[in-house]
C-alpha cells in the first residue's frame, strides 16, 4: 500500500525529499509545484491517445492502451526516479492524486524505492495554496511613484533583516508599458501563482512582510485576488522622492536597449500621452535625449500613480521623503520609519 499524505505535510517533506510530478510534459510546463521534478508516465501525444481510448471504448481499454505504451519506458523511467531519490525516499503526484500517481508509484516501489503521493493532486495543491494566500498577515505596502527605485529599495529591506516579497521579480515585469524591457520571458499565469504561494509560504505571517504597490495585473501576469485583497487592506508607507532623481534612474534602467524598442513602447500608451507628447518623446529618443522623453511619460505616470492611490477606500498612508537614491539609506530609514509609524 503506497502511503498517501495532505498537501501540508507533503510540502514540509519537499524541502528535503523530491518531488516527482508524473503529468505530461505539457502539463508541467504550464504549471507545477517549484521545485519538481518531471517523469511523465506518458509524452503529450500519448497522453492525448489514451484519453481518446477512454472516451471511446472505457477505463478498462484505456488501461490497457497505458499498459502498452509504458511496457518498454519503466526502465528507463524507474532509473530516473532512482537517480533523484535521497535516501531512497521520493514523493509522487499526478493531477488528481489517481491513477496516474498510484501506477508510477507502483512502479517505484517495485524497483527499491519508499514513495508517498499527494492526497488530491496537483488539483488539491492548486486548492491549498490559493486559500493559503489569503491569510491574513502583517503586509506593509511600499509604495512610490515610477522611477523611486522600490524595486531596489525592498531588495536592501531584505539585506536588512526584512521580509518581502517582489512581486515583479516573480512576473519578471516591472510593471509599466515599459515593464518588459530587459526581461525574461513572462511565466504561464499559473506558474506566476504558484511562485508567489511558493514565497510567502516560506515567510512568518506574523512578522511584517514588504510588497511592492502594484495594480492587479503585472504585464500578462495577474495577482490572485486571495492576495490581492490582503494588499489592499495593508497600510502604504508612499516614498517621495524628486523627479529628477527618479529620471536619472530610469535613464539607467531602460536606455540600454535599442530605440526601437523604446519608440515601439512609447507608442503603446499614444493614447494616454496623447499625440504632440507621444510625438516629442519619439523626436527625443532618435536625438538620444532619453531624459526628456521620460520626463514626457512620467506626467502620464505620475497622474495615473496619484489617480489609483485616491480610488481606494479609507486607505492608510504614510509618507516618507527619501531625498537621494540610495537604496540601502532608503531601506534604513523605512525600518525605523516603520517603527516609530506603524504598530
Amino acid at each position: 500500500m503506497i502511503p498517501k499524505i495532505e498537501v501540508e505535510e507533503f510540502l514540509n517533506q519537499s524541502k528535503t525529499i523530491p518531488v516527482i510530478d508524473v503529468r505530461s510534459p505539457a502539463e508541467f510546463e504550464k504549471a507545477h509545484i517549484p521545485g519538481a521534478y518531471n517523469i511523465p508516465i506518458f509524452n503529450n501525444e500519448e497522453r492525448k491517445r489514451v484519453g481518446i481510448r477512454y472516451k471511446q471504448n472505457g477505463k478498462d481499454a484505456a488501461v490497457l492502451l497505458g499498459l502498452e505504451i509504458i511496457g518498454p519506458n519503466m526502465k528507463s523511467i524507474a532509473i530516473k526516479a532512482k537517480e533523484l531519490a535521497i535516501e531512497k525516499k521520493i514523493l509522487v503526484h499526478c493531477w488528481r492524486g489517481g491513477m496516474r500517481s498510484a501506477s508510477m508509484s507502483w512502479l517505484f516501489q517495485a524497483v527499491g524505492l519508499s514513495p508517498v503521493t499527494l492526497d488530491g493532486g496537483y488539483q488539491e495543491y492548486r486548492r491549498f495554496s490559493k486559500k493559503y494566500l489569503s491569510n491574513n498577515s502583517k503586509i506593509i505596502i511600499l509604495s512610490g511613484s515610477t522611477g523611486s527605485g522600490k524595486t531596489d529599495i525592498l531588495k536592501e529591506l531584505q539585506k536588512q533583516g526584512e521580509q518581502i516579497i517582489d512581486l515583479e521579480g516573480l512576473a519578471h515585469h516591472k510593471g509599466s508599458a515599459f515593464g518588459g524591457i530587459g526581461e525574461s520571458e513572462q511565466l504561464d499565469n499559473e506558474q506566476f501563482e504558484n511562485n508567489l504561494f511558493t514565497e510567502f509560504n516560506k515567510l512568518d505571517l506574523k512578522k511584517t512582510i514588504w510588497v511592492e504597490d502594484e495594480s492587479r495585473s503585472i504585464g500578462k501576469n495577474f495577482i490572485p485576488p486571495e492576495f490581492f485583497n490582503n494588499m489592499r487592506n495593508a497600510p502604504i508607507i508612499k516614498i517621495n522622492i524628486n523627479k529628477e532623481i527618479r529620471i536619472k534612474r530610469l535613464v539607467k534602467e531602460y536606455t540600454n536597449v535599442d530605440k526601437d524598442v523604446l519608440i515601439y513602447n512609447i507608442n503603446r500608451i499614444q493614447k494616454r500621452l496623447g499625440g504632440l507628447n507621444t510625438k516629442l518623446s519619439i523626436e527625443a529618443v532618435e536625438n538620444n535625449d532619453f531624459a526628456t522623453a521620460i520626463n514626457y511619460s512620467l506626467d502620464f505616470y505620475d497622474k495615473a500613480y496619484q489617480h489609483g492611490l485616491l480610488k481606494r477606500e479609507d486607505p492608510e498612508i504614510y509618507e516618507l521623503d527619501i531625498n537621494e537614491d540610495n537604496p540601502e539609506k532608503s531601506a534604513e530609514k523605512l525600518i525605523k520609519y516603520k517603527l516609530e509609524k506603524i504598530k
